[in-house]
């Protein structure tokens, strides 16, 4: 690993610490009095000024979507807990995650102000409701963005990806859009430390990104794909296939 020197690194924990406090604030004092569209603008804001607060820089490659479009299903290969801020950074998005993330010390807070819906996978008998809820929120031109692995991986490879919430693209009659996700050293191989992965801790992984010297993030969009004329397992493949290729694992 290429490591920052002590002054970044000294200047990097003061700018999170900051903006984490700004987080705070604005989650406790400013979301419970306005509107959705100015919650998930300061959503992105946020999210982005945390990635500039980690040093974490974002490349963008694929047709990028427009403000405009709305009720689409994302779905991306899982890294790190920065995927999310990556890809709200970008977009305006409401998250699918798993129940366990409200557990995070204080991001876990951050995240269920911003309107995620959490999934508990130990209750099966809540599939059912899950579905229609993403449905509901599609068909509210919510723009939603699920990680069908249901975990993290360095990078390096991908778990199969579970199909249940993807029918929700198909009840909406929307477009499911994959997006790559890959973590690269300056020689543009896998940086696997930037991975959240395994027994590693939150606080554990944010030090380690806190001492890379130049971290990056590539978001690759690649083509939506037409959940209507799909069934719920081969649209669960086809978009595994094309993150997969592009990713060339």
């Amino acid at each position: 690993m290429n490591k920052s020197n002590l002054v970044t690194r000294i200047y990097r924990l003061t700018r999170i610490i900051i903006h984490t406090i700004v987080g705070l604030v604005i989650a406790a004092c400013i979301f419970p009095i306005v509107q959705k569209p100015c919650k998930l603008s300061l959503t992105k804001w946020w999210c982005g000024g945390l990635l500039r607060a980690f040093g974490i820089k974002v490349r963008l490659f694929g047709d990028v979507p427009q403000h405009d479009l709305k009720g689409i299903l994302y779905v991306a290969n899982h890294v790190s807990w920065s995927d999310i801020h990556a890809l709200n950074s970008v977009i305006s998005l409401r998250f699918v995650a798993k129940s366990d993330i409200k557990d995070w010390p204080i991001f876990g807070y951050l995240v269920t102000k911003a309107n995620t819906l959490f999934i508990d996978r130990s209750k099966r008998h809540e599939a059912a409701k899950i579905v229609d809820l993403v449905a509901q929120s599609l068909l509210q031109h919510d723009n939603l963005c699920f990680f069908p692995e249901g975990t993290t991986t360095d990078g390096t490879h991908m778990m199969p990806f579970k199909s249940s919430v993807l029918q929700a693209a198909i009840n909406a009659n929307t477009q499911v859009w994959p997006i790559a996700i890959r973590y690269v050293n300056s020689d543009g191989s896998i940086n696997i430390d930037m991975a959240y992965a395994g027994d590693t801790t939150l606080i554990d992984s944010m030090k380690t990104v806190i001492n890379i010297k130049a971290p990056v993030v590539e978001l690759h969009f690649l083509t939506p794909i037409n959940a209507q004329q799909q069934n719920r397992r081969d649209l669960t493949q086809l978009a595994f296939e094309a993150i997969k290729l592009k990713l060339a694992l």
